[in-house]
């Protein structure tokens, strides 16, 4: 259903991983998707897991929806500035949504991990939180431009359970926890102007660097309790699960009740009947059988006999803060 047939959306960062996923379900919802990254083709792509705006734009286009691939580096706000430009004067002006995904700490989360903050430069907090949480607020600042202006839109901010609980590290879960806050604060700025503003959950994730993080572990036989849980694969989902979500999102009847508030992505894709790539649908996080699985590993087997019932938020925290660190 080609329900977001002419509606102008951005998602940034989406040469691959959660941001082509999202860009791909945009896409399939028929929508005009402009898309970002520094890398055009394979050829300048520069890593060996690599993507290009070319290969999600041409992913895009199969499923359906108009991409418009724009290089953009997102810790040169210039060049983020000339983007909006570029979308006010294409679009007369029109952005119905933007995706604040766009996150440049990966390899210095992958370089630190399993260390303490301290035994690290103060360099990395700027690289897990500057193309990353400075960059969703650069971003949202023009987009609220433009949608003020039409007393409409929607802002999504990409973050994730690491803003409530211990995964990556310092920097990053203070990253994660800024962009729920950041998401929440503009949301009462935006409120008046029919501009929605929430933060989007996904679960664990399973991007081309995740991949390749557990097929390393699994070489080399290593366990690790904190990991342990991504290692297994346990309740995994793909990108284009968000991606579906926020398509749905985007055409949501009164997505302002929405505002201010986080997004479980398992939760709206049961409540609207969305499915996987797979046809599967992950659970909660704060779901009683993914809680129970995350403290008790021995259940996982057995963890479509858990009751699948959310926990309240109040709870949830507890739960997490409680449980072992992954």
């Amino acid at each position: 259903m080609k329900h977001l047939e002419g509606k102008v959306t951005l998602v940034t960062g989406a040469t691959r991983g959660l941001g082509k996923g999202i860009a791909i379900g945009l896409g399939e919802a028929g929508a005009i998707v402009y898309i970002t990254g520094r890398s055009w083709d394979k050829s300048n792509a520069g890593e060996d897991i690599s993507g290009s705006l070319k290969d999600t734009q041409a992913a895009v286009e199969s499923a359906g929806g108009v991409c418009i691939p724009v290089q953009v580096d997102h810790s040169n706000d210039e060049q983020v500035r000339l983007l909006f430009a570029r979308i006010q004067e294409e679009q007369e002006g029109k952005l119905d949504l933007l995706v604040n995904n766009v996150y440049g700490g990966v390899q210095a989360l992958k370089d630190a991990n399993g260390k303490p903050f301290w035994e690290f430069e103060p360099s990395l907090w700027d690289a897990c939180n500057n193309v990353g949480l400075r960059s969703h607020y650069v971003a949202s600042i023009f987009a609220a431009r433009m949608m003020v202006k039409r007393q409409q839109g929607l802002i999504c901010t990409i973050s994730s359970w690491g803003g409530l609980s211990y995964i990556f590290g310092a920097a990053y879960g203070a990253g994660k926890a800024g962009c729920d806050r950041l998401a929440a604060d503009m949301a009462v700025e935006l409120k008046a102007h029919n501009i929605t503003s929430i933060s989007i959950w996904p679960g664990i994730v399973g991007t081309e660097h995740i991949s390749s993080m557990v097929s390393a572990v699994d070489e080399t036989n290593v366990t690790d309790p904190k990991t342990s849980l991504i290692n297994e694969r346990y309740n995994w989902e793909t990108p284009l699960l968000t991606g579906r979500v926020i398509a749905k999102l985007a055409g949501e009847e009164n997505i302002i009740r929405r505002t201010g508030k986080v997004q479980i992505v398992a939760e709206v894709a049961q409540k609207y009947g969305l499915v996987d790539r797979d046809g599967n649908l992950p659970v909660s996080l704060r779901s009683l059988r993914f809680l129970l699985a995350l403290g008790l590993p021995g259940l996982r087997k057995y963890s479509w006999l858990i009751p699948n019932i959310k926990i309240p938020w109040s709870l949830l925290q507890l739960s997490i803060l409680s449980s072992p660190k992954i």
